[in-house]
């Protein structure tokens, strides 16, 4: 199939592994599901610490089993990413480890109290919800496939963190401050969560000219605005003064001010090259070299089964 061809035919779960597939199109789906499956890892190891942490035995059960999920959410993305025949799954868990994977951007700042949880459990899995229902419809069968089960569970995971947003703001005035100080620390994160604006993606037009994307990143950030700005406010914290968060009286919709967020920090932290990246990176590398042993021992398992002489029969 030829490229013209697939733009032609791009819709909802159009292609499938029988496909014989163009090779940008199969590299650029390649480069898309790795990147969202990384973000699952390094999500998940963000929030791993907070089992521990959290103040009740049903807080550290529902955070366990956040975490589970999205360890799980990733494999299902890996398998999603192989099927497109550029990479296999260790190939991509091994560049993350190296420092050679890219994932987004929320994820390579340390998350150090509880105060700060419902940013990530709460806006930045409300924000991934807003980017990964219109994936249901991507091009890519497997990649929609996968996808139906992550939706099913990311909704799980806003309310739970809604209900920790909550629990903190009913709290004490000692509380509800510095839950409003993570807040403030997180708020322009979180606005970037979608990427770059669509005039300085590098990747945004192919990807929806092919049917992988159906929304650009502009129109994903302001959709996310107009639903969590009011939810924000509704649990009573206060959007910051920067950036600069503008309402349209007349189509009932907010946009950000693009010149106010630190695009320059953004793009260092694309390339994995900030401290906060070298760290998250680390704390990845040094989890997969710890249990190298397991592969092993499973690989020389198989072959071992593989290589059996079968016994002849009675």
């Amino acid at each position: 199939m030829d490229l013209e061809t697939v733009k032609e035919r791009a819709g909802p779960r159009q292609f499938a592994p029988k496909d014989d597939m163009p090779e940008e199109y199969r590299k650029a789906a390649t480069r898309m599901i790795q990147f969202h499956a990384n973000s699952e890892v390094m999500g998940g190891y963000l929030e791993k610490p907070f089992i521990r942490q959290a103040p009740s035995i049903d807080r550290k059960l529902a955070f366990s089993a956040k975490v589970q999920d999205e360890i799980g959410h990733a494999q299902l993305l890996y398998r999603a990413a192989e099927s497109l025949g550029i990479k296999t799954r260790d190939e991509m868990l091994d560049e993350l480890a190296n420092g050679e994977g890219k994932f987004l951007n929320c994820f390579h700042y340390p998350m150090e109290s509880w105060h700060e949880v419902p940013m990530i459990a709460f806006f930045v899995d409300g924000a991934a919800m807003h980017r990964q229902a219109t994936l249901k419809n991507t091009s890519w069968t497997p990649y929609a496939h996968a996808m139906d089960k992550v939706c099913f569970e990311e909704g799980f995971h806003v309310k739970h963190g809604e209900s920790i947003l909550s629990e903190l703001m009913n709290g004490s005035k000692a509380t509800q401050e510095k839950t409003q100080e993570a807040f403030e620390m997180w708020w322009p994160r979180i606005i970037q969560f979608f990427g770059p604006t669509n005039d300085k993606s590098v990747h945004n037009d192919f990807a929806q000219q092919v049917g992988l994307k159906t929304k650009s990143n502009d129109e994903l950030r302001d959709t996310f605005l107009d639903t969590y700005v009011p939810k924000a406010e509704k649990y009573g914290l206060e959007v910051p003064e920067y950036p600069r968060i503008e309402y349209d009286e007349d189509e009932d919709t907010y946009h950000v001010n693009e010149d106010d967020l630190n695009w320059d920090e953004f793009w260092t932290i694309a390339k994995n090259d900030s401290e906060g990246s070298h760290e998250q990176i680390n704390s990845r590398a040094h989890a997969q070299a710890a249990v190298e042993w397991v592969r092993e021992s499973m690989e020389s398992w198989e072959q071992a089964a593989n290589t059996e002489t079968p016994q002849a029969a009675d």
